[in-house]
């Protein structure tokens, strides 16, 4: 057995929404740095339990129940290291902080199995199979640019995940949405599953609760510049909310169909939205404790070229 310092522990409290789900579906949602599979062996060998008691994959939750996972770390083998560049932005013997490119995946999936952060971090660093996900404790979107960080130790792991938990991680982003917003704000909207498009998230009354803040940089013709800064880190959360509240992203193929050209919007403006070829959301700063020195550190990963020129562009044409 693994001693005590190298067992991953970690707890997560089922939420309303999730009542009726079964105990490994809930599981895979809240845990989701682990495959579902291994969830499961973890269930069946009562190292994932609920309340306090073992429980078979297939129980139905009620929502509310209290799940702690205290297992033994297993190395990753399907997953293997392939030799892709990697911007650092820091690097020690508990972090790795990267500028990740927009047009990389994060985790190889089903149309991406390999060619992703994941295989390019076991090639930088084989030790990395140790650990859950290799170390990848969150997600950027595979046209999503910017910082992120991942863990190079068991007690870094656990330290990242807590505080990604705590909502102790301060992340901070810049987006470029259609419309002129006047002011910022907050979106306190949950954030869970489509009802009939599972490949999208949506604003449900049965999500996971979900908090972004954003105020205003700049404003165009038609667009406006934010920080955004996140309290949560649903999947998709910036661009769901920010077309929750008729404003998504520029370029956004999944939740901002209609940003390419919109009425009133001149040839020139039009012309400026095609040429960009992705979602307008990069992240920008990553301030955390440091799992070794306890110490509270930040990191910035500048704006990629593309995003620059979208900007200049911007206020050329405002000008």
């Amino acid at each position: 057995m693994a001693n005590d310092s190298t067992r991953i522990r970690m707890t997560a409290r089922a939420a309303a929404g999730q009542a009726g789900l079964r105990l490994d579906q809930a599981a895979a949602e809240l845990f989701p740095d682990f495959s579902r599979a291994r969830l499961q062996k973890w269930i069946r060998g009562g190292e994932l339990t609920v309340d306090g008691l073992p429980a078979k994959p297939t129980l139905r939750l009620n929502g509310g129940e209290q799940l702690a996972l205290d297992a033994e770390p297993e190395y990753s083998e399907a997953v293997l290291g392939q030799d892709i560049p990697l911007t650092l932005l820091h690097a020690d013997d508990d972090l790795i902080v990267l500028d990740k490119p927009a047009g990389l995946v994060v985790h190889p999936a089903a149309g991406n199995p390999d060619g992703t952060l994941q295989n390019a971090l076991l090639h930088f660093d084989p030790r990395l199979a140790a650990l859950p996900r290799s170390g990848i404790v969150h997600r950027l979107d595979k046209d999503t640019s910017g910082v992120l960080v991942v863990a190079r130790s068991l007690r870094a792991h656990t330290s990242l995940v807590e505080q990604l938990q705590s909502r102790a991680m301060s992340r901070q982003y810049r987006a470029v949405v259609m419309g002129e917003l006047i002011a910022g704000g907050t979106v306190d909207a949950p954030v869970g599953r489509h009802p009939v498009d599972r490949k999208r998230m949506a604003v449900v009354a049965s999500g996971r609760p979900a908090v972004s803040h954003y105020r205003v940089l700049e404003r165009f013709r038609g667009l406006t510049s934010l920080a955004v800064a996140l309290e949560t880190g649903r999947t998709h959360q910036i661009r769901v909310h920010m077309a929750h509240i008729g404003h998504p992203l520029v370029g956004d193929p999944l939740y901002g169909r209609s940003s390419r050209r919109r009425r009133g919007m001149s040839d020139a403006l039009a012309e400026v939205l095609r040429a960009f070829p992705r979602q307008a959301l990069h992240a920008e700063t990553l301030e955390l404790v440091h799992p070794g020195s306890g110490e509270t550190v930040r990191f910035s990963a500048p704006l990629p070229a593309d995003f620059a020129a979208l900007l200049a562009d911007l206020r050329e044409l405002a000008s």
